[in-house]
């Protein structure tokens, strides 16, 4: 009897033990369950998305062709410098200090502009990257909580299978001891298959400003981008193919691997909600997505970088 005793006792400490860990990472998850991600000021941009009639400007704007890129042309358009531009032009014809300086003028308010763009395509970049982060820190917290409640199970499941084996040869009724070993064996074989639940935990996620949903909607719904980096996102031009969109490209890769090209499902998926509970898996899915957006938007860069050096071929 008092070896059954202490395997009760056993049970009650380890119990105890895995009860303070939970709470700690409940208590952590409190902590991440709204977002600190998004800016302190909101910042109310002119809601106004530059043409997307490519073909038009570029055609508009065919003397830019011998010192412009497309895609230089077309960013020089979205940032509305293009009048800048064609009057550096004029003013390089006239090789006197004051047309020179004009120049110079002229250049700085251009730079100023792609200071800004710059600056934008970093602070949305940086908030993936922090959304991406928060993310992964709460599905690893799930992820401790499942292994946590598949340890207790296990445990549960041995002492179980311990306790009825001592209880039974301690019971001499042959009837009741039977009786112990098969209910203890279903109740260890019980817990052994709670471990097997393939979901595991949930656990309540918020995030009202969610920077997935207007990529996956393709519609500017919300203050979430600046008009300009919108603009990056949805023209054309500056995808590699020149076919789809970035945001376009990325939906598909979306669609096909974290959702198994079930769009129904991926429609009503909590992802692109504006919170609720999510699964271990759906977080990790997030945290992807939002660290393939950051990526996708730092490239855009590269093409601000040709605009840039197109400038200075130009004024020098």
């Amino acid at each position: 009897m008092k070896k059954l005793l202490y395997f009760f006792a056993f049970l009650g400490l380890l119990t105890s033990c895995v009860s303070k860990k939970n709470q700690a990472i409940k208590q952590n998850i409190l902590t991440l369950k709204d977002s600190y991600c998004k800016a302190p000021f909101k910042y109310n941009y002119v809601n106004k998305i530059p043409s997307y009639n490519a073909d038009s400007i570029v055609a508009a704007n065919i003397d830019l062709k011998d010192k412009f890129s497309d895609q230089s042309i077309l960013i020089l358009n979205a940032l509305d410098n293009l009048d800048e531009v064609h009057q550096i032009m004029e003013l390089k014809k006239d090789t006197s200090l004051e047309s020179q300086v004009k120049v110079l003028q002229l250049k700085s308010k251009i730079n100023s502009k792609i200071t800004i763009a710059l600056t934008e395509l970093d602070a949305v970049a940086a908030e993936f990257d922090c959304e991406g982060e928060r993310v992964a820190q709460i599905g690893n917290y799930v992820d401790n909580l499942n292994d946590s409640r598949n340890n207790k199970l296990i445990l549960y499941s041995i002492v179980t299978g311990a306790a009825a084996s001592i209880a039974g040869g301690i019971i001499k009724d042959n009837a009741w001891s039977n009786a112990v070993d098969i209910g203890g064996g279903v109740l260890g074989a019980g817990f052994g298959l709670a471990t097997l639940n393939p979901k595991g935990k949930k656990v309540e996620f918020i995030h009202q400003r969610n920077l997935l949903r207007d990529i996956w909607n393709e519609k500017l719904e919300s203050p979430n981008f600046p008009p300009f980096i919108w603009y990056m996102y949805t023209e054309k031009s500056f995808s590699n193919k020149e076919k789809h969109s970035i945001i376009s490209s990325m939906k598909e890769r979306w669609l096909h691997y974290q959702f198994d090209d079930n769009k129904m499902e991926a429609d009503q998926s909590v992802i692109f909600s504006s919170g609720g509970f999510y699964r271990s898996d759906d977080l990790h899915n997030r945290a992807a997505m939002l660290n393939q957006m950051q990526s996708a938007t730092r490239t855009i860069n590269q093409n601000i970088n040709y605009l840039l050096l197109d400038l200075d071929k130009l004024i020098l």
